[in-house]
């Protein structure tokens, strides 16, 4: 199998532009045609020569796909669907699956929902991606093929990596995307445009809030250490109060953010009992929670909490001076709001 350019960091460019006898440079030219001109094919890198094209194509892939499917939503949320060669341990060998990504549009801004793996090992019960399993990591060419295959890829404004899997989960991929997407050499975005998203892997999140300057979303869901457990295995292995107190480490009052998501189960969560739990837990901290409506997804005992219910608990929260905010559901007519992603090609065509 070809090794794919898409992904590669500039000088790694320049090292596969000498491997086919070629000058340094090409690597640049690569850099422009794959990140800032998001070329798709060998014949639109017209700067380089023909021979030097062909020396390329035999050694190395692109690394770019177009979509197999998409569906587009009542208000206007677009759903991808690509296939993918999973990697890694636990992934089939050569076996193909699919991931989903999803744009949202709002005013004066198209928000990209990325995908980091082919399902996910973490298995929170309310959420259809882990319920379906995991099937292996992605690769950053195929997380940054979803930026450049859609059809809104030039408008793009924002990205939360906030699809199927669990990002700090694939660090290694994840962090070399986000070099490309800061990168002067690369899409040249502003740290400050992409969120990723955690339940809280401390190891790797430890590297995260490290080595890159993006914002941070903590999946959080309910304050009680024993309830989340019912709910997020994940808790057994990283308490959310272990990954509070690292996250406490860190300065969050700049240009850098941290959030916490918490979708809301109907007499579960969402009474006065668990928002006064979450503001003791996050007291303190500056930091905004976002709540979620919850998607009913089969075999899962909960419904989402009321509106009365939500309105209230954010109301609470905001008088305590924890900044707390009802998220807009979106997409759930074809499947792509929040927990909803589950990578089947039947549900985008």
């Amino acid at each position: 199998m070809k090794e794919k350019l898409l992904g590669m960091t500039l000088q790694e460019l320049k090292e596969a532009a000498v491997k086919c006898g070629l000058k340094p440079f090409v690597g640049t030219q690569l850099a422009d045609w794959l990140y800032a001109k998001r070329a798709g094919s060998w014949d639109r890198m017209v700067n380089i020569s023909k021979a030097g094209r062909e020396a390329l194509a035999e050694r190395y892939d692109l690394g770019v796909s177009t979509p197999v499917g998409s569906a587009v939503s009542s208000d206007g949320t677009k759903k991808y669907l690509f296939e993918v060669t999973p990697t890694g341990p636990g992934a089939p060998k050569e076996q193909q699956a699919y991931v989903e990504a999803v744009m949202i549009p709002e005013e004066d801004r198209k928000t990209l929902c990325v995908s980091s793996q082919a399902g996910c090992r973490m298995g929170c019960k309310f959420c259809m991606t882990g319920r379906n399993g995991y099937h292996g990591q992605l690769d950053a060419a195929d997380i940054l093929n979803q930026f450049l295959s859609i059809d809104e890829a030039d408008q793009l404004t924002n990205t939360v990596f906030m699809g199927m899997g669990e990002p700090l989960d694939n660090y290694d991929a994840v962090s070399r995307a986000l070099e490309v997407l800061t990168a002067p050499w690369g899409f040249a975005w502003s740290p400050k445009r992409i969120t990723v998203s955690t339940i809280g892997v401390l190891p790797a999140l430890r590297r995260y809030l490290d080595e890159q300057r993006c914002h941070l979303a903590v999946s959080l869901h309910n304050p009680f250490p024993d309830e989340r457990l019912s709910i997020m295995p994940v808790q057994k292995a990283f308490d959310i109060r272990e990954v509070l107190d690292l996250i406490r480490q860190y300065d969050f009052s700049g240009q850098r953010r941290v959030s916490f998501e918490y979708t809301m189960f109907a007499g579960f969560n969402d009474d006065k009992r668990h928002a006064d739990a979450l503001i003791r837990l996050l007291r303190g901290l500056e930091c905004r929670v976002n709540l979620i409506r919850f998607h009913r997804i089969p075999d899962f005992p909960y419904d989402c909490a009321s509106d009365a219910a939500m309105e209230a608990f954010r109301d609470r929260l905001n008088n305590h001076q924890v900044l707390c905010t009802i998220r807009s559901s979106r997409g759930e007519d074809i499947l792509a709001a929040c927990g909803m992603l589950a990578g089947q090609r039947s549900a985008a065509q």
